[in-house]
């Protein structure tokens, strides 16, 4: 029963939390579409992504899935993309499900410049199982669990989201920015309450360090990149990133993650990209004042890039780290 008690409260806690933020990703750039619309066909081909993100695994705290599909078209001068996410807390009492297309105009600046600019349209549900949850109401001082609840919740709620975003890049740099939740809709089950809109800013380089005379097209690239992100009034992070991608396709990288008052997290990666597959490993160990007491953070993904038809490209694909 004490086992209930606190993973009830822990729910509560940690529901209301993500109602107010978003799942977040070590490694954003292995979750495109989530990350900003504007990448959606930024590869040229289609391409699938799959994601799995377990966060504080000692608690049940998080649990995250995301899968994506997206490609360009010549047609539509854009990319299309289609995006689904799965977010459970506190052993399956709280889910969100996300379910977006989005579509992304391809501007070619010049010979050395191109410009994407996305617009995502989405419908989110959230639901919380009662089953799952022990309420104050339901326990006698001297008999324990007895009652039932007199607690009222609102189980289920839904919204459609919007959102909108853009990357400028060239051969071996980029930067971007998203904005997620243009409307800020209600998401509520005790009190009224809004999603605040989630500001992204992003940015990197993939700069060739030695090229491999043997394997044609293959070189060790470096890969420095930071990530910005704002929601609300008191959610702020910092993460930044430096990786390197060996001739092999073999990567490696490590990244730093804060707000403006705390240290968060060191991430560790390791990914593989034989052929048109990406598979990505990654541990967020804690360091803020929790220190690692859940257990960090574990997060996998996995990408397939098909192969498309032979045609004379205007401008290169933007050159983002592999995993």
């Amino acid at each position: 029963m004490v086992k209930r008690i606190i993973l009830s409260v822990f729910t509560l806690m940690v529901g209301l939390a993500a109602i107010g933020q978003d799942a977040q990703f070590s490694q954003f750039y292995a979750n495109p579409l989530y990350l900003n619309p504007a990448l959606a066909g930024s590869q040229k081909c289609p391409r699938v992504k799959l994601a799995y993100r377990n966060q504080y695994p000692t608690l049940g705290a998080y649990r995250t899935f995301a899968a994506s599909y997206d490609q360009f078209f010549e047609g539509l001068s854009g990319g299309l993309g289609l995006l689904a996410l799965n977010d459970v807390s506190g052993d399956g009492a709280y889910k969100r499900t996300e379910i977006s297309l989005m579509y992304s105009y391809h501007l070619v600046l010049n010979r050395d410049l191109a410009l994407l600019v996305g617009f995502q349209a989405g419908f989110t549900q959230l639901g919380i199982d009662k089953s799952k949850l022990l309420f104050p109401d339901q326990i006698h001082p001297l008999y324990g669990l007895v009652y039932p609840t007199g607690e009222v919740l609102q189980e289920n709620v839904s919204y459609p989201d919007f959102s909108t975003g853009f990357v400028l890049f060239s051969e071996n740099y980029y930067i971007g920015g998203s904005f997620h939740h243009l409307t800020e809709p209600e998401n509520y089950f005790i009190n009224t309450g809004a999603l605040p809109m989630k500001m992204t800013f992003h940015g990197g380089a993939s700069i060739p360090i030695t090229r491999s005379r043997l394997a044609r097209g293959r070189e060790t690239v470096l890969n420095p990149s930071i990530l910005y992100q704002a929601q609300g009034e008191t959610h702020e992070q910092l993460n930044y990133m430096l990786s390197i991608t060996t001739k092999d396709m073999i990567t490696a990288g490590m990244s730093f993650r804060h707000n403006f008052n705390n240290a968060d997290a060191v991430i560790l990666m390791l990914g593989f990209s034989p052929d048109k597959f990406t598979i990505g490993y990654s541990y967020d160990y804690t360091v803020s004042a929790q220190k690692n007491g859940g257990g960090g953070a574990h997060e996998i993904t996995v990408g397939y890039q098909f192969p498309c038809a032979p045609k004379k490209k205007k401008f290169k694909t933007i050159n983002c780290p592999k995993f």
